[in-house]
């Protein structure tokens, strides 16, 4: 196998889905749930690995990540352990930008994507009750659009519960193939 990228606008859950999954799956080694490298502190909202912005940018000239991308002033990363993982044959998961996928899909073969959406009335609701900052202009974030096939799409306007169970189905799928 190889990744398994959760990608989707901000406020669909995406994060939430995965953390349910990570929950059920724990002690299953056949999948791997990697923190993403961020150039900005933890928070509830985010379970990320916090990394300086000079230390990201070494990494990433120096190619020391598996995938790394750059939204909302921000450097986001999946440590290079994540791609031997996937390359070893593990399910891989993680919430990635929509601009990578392209590059997964071509770096590391069998990659797999999942979108999570939600009506734009749901988003904006959610985003408003994160209160971050730093999500800034949230018209321009439930305005952008970046095409990505998806080979699952989860409509994650229902309980968590709901949309968790879709994804963790097609992980467990993944992983018998």
């Amino acid at each position: 196998m190889a990744f398994a990228l959760v990608v989707g606008p901000s406020g669909a859950g995406k994060d939430t889905l995965i953390r349910l999954a990570r929950e059920e799956l724990a002690g299953d080694p056949r999948f791997a749930f990697p923190r993403r490298l961020v150039t900005r502190p933890p928070s509830a909202d985010e379970d990320n690995a916090p990394i300086e912005a000079a230390a990201f940018d070494r990494c990433e000239a120096e190619g020391r990540f598996s995938l790394c991308w750059r939204a909302h002033g921000l450097g986001y990363a999946l440590p290079e352990e994540a791609g031997r993982m996937a390359l070893a044959g593990r399910v891989v998961v993680s919430n990635v930008s929509r601009r990578v996928v392209t590059e997964a899909r071509a770096r590391f073969p069998g990659t797999r994507v999942v979108g999570i959406t939600a009506p734009p009335e749901v988003l904006a609701q959610r985003l408003a009750a994160r209160a971050r900052a730093e999500d800034g202009d949230l018209a321009k974030r439930l305005a952008r659009r970046e095409p990505v096939l998806p080979d699952l799409t989860i409509d994650n306007s229902g309980t968590p519960g709901d949309g968790a169970a879709r994804l963790i189905a097609f992980l467990r799928g993944l992983a018998v193939t």
